[in-house]
């Protein structure tokens, strides 16, 4: 007896073997080029390696990637897809705004100790990417900042925050906050035990003078 189908089975788009193949071969690629990116860094790991890591031909990558630089954003969008939701789901949690901001900052860095080695790919190559990649780089973090934004102005809308608060300049100074502590995780050898109640110091400091009962 068949089980019934349900809508989305329906609505799934079915892959011919062609296509099945090219899915795979793409996810080969990727995982290889995760590998040899957080072993190597950008420079160090070459399409040759990154074919040979996924066990195919250096055509086979570039059929599916224009070249390396795609490859490595193709990489980083992955790495940021699998985060984003439990980041915008815990800034929308009930609390102070300091508590919320915690929570969700603490959880891109859980996220992000679990892959360490790419995070500090990312940010070395950020600073000798060209500028359309670098647009391309903060369209990727923009939901993550936009969820930061999201909890001052839920912050001024219940009265916990100041109204002239320049949530704009706020919201920039807590991403930097966020992205300069993976330097501790780096160099430190910080854990989650460290990382979260470091933050939660900072974002206490960086909200206490725009509370409305001081």
């Amino acid at each position: 007896m068949t089980s019934p189908q349900t809508n989305a089975d329906i609505d799934a788009p079915r892959l011919n073997r062609r296509q099945a193949a090219k899915v795979r071969t793409r996810g080969k690629v990727l995982e290889a080029a995760r590998t040899l990116f957080a072993e190597r860094g950008y420079d160090a790991a070459t399409i040759r390696d990154i074919a040979k890591g996924a066990g195919m031909s250096t055509g086979a990558v570039f059929a599916n990637f224009q070249d390396k630089s795609e490859l490595f954003e193709a990489v980083l969008a992955e790495n940021l897809e699998g985060t984003l939701e439990a980041f915008q789901t815990a800034a929308k949690e009930d609390g102070r705004a300091s508590d919320r901001l915690t929570a969700a900052l603490s959880v891109g860095y859980h996220r992000g100790l679990e892959h360490l080695p790419l995070v500090q790919a990312i940010f070395a190559r950020a600073w000798f990417q060209p500028e359309d990649a670098n647009e391309r780089q903060r369209a990727m973090a923009r939901p993550f900042v936009e969820a930061v934004a999201g909890i001052l102005q839920a912050g001024i809308r219940e009265g916990e925050l100041r109204q002239d608060i320049d949530v704009t300049l706020m919201t920039r100074m807590i991403w930097e906050i966020y992205m300069s502590n993976y330097r501790h995780a780096a160099y430190d050898g910080w854990s989650m035990e460290e990382l979260t109640p470091h933050v939660r110091k900072q974002m206490d400091l960086i909200l206490s003078g725009q509370l409305t009962r001081q």
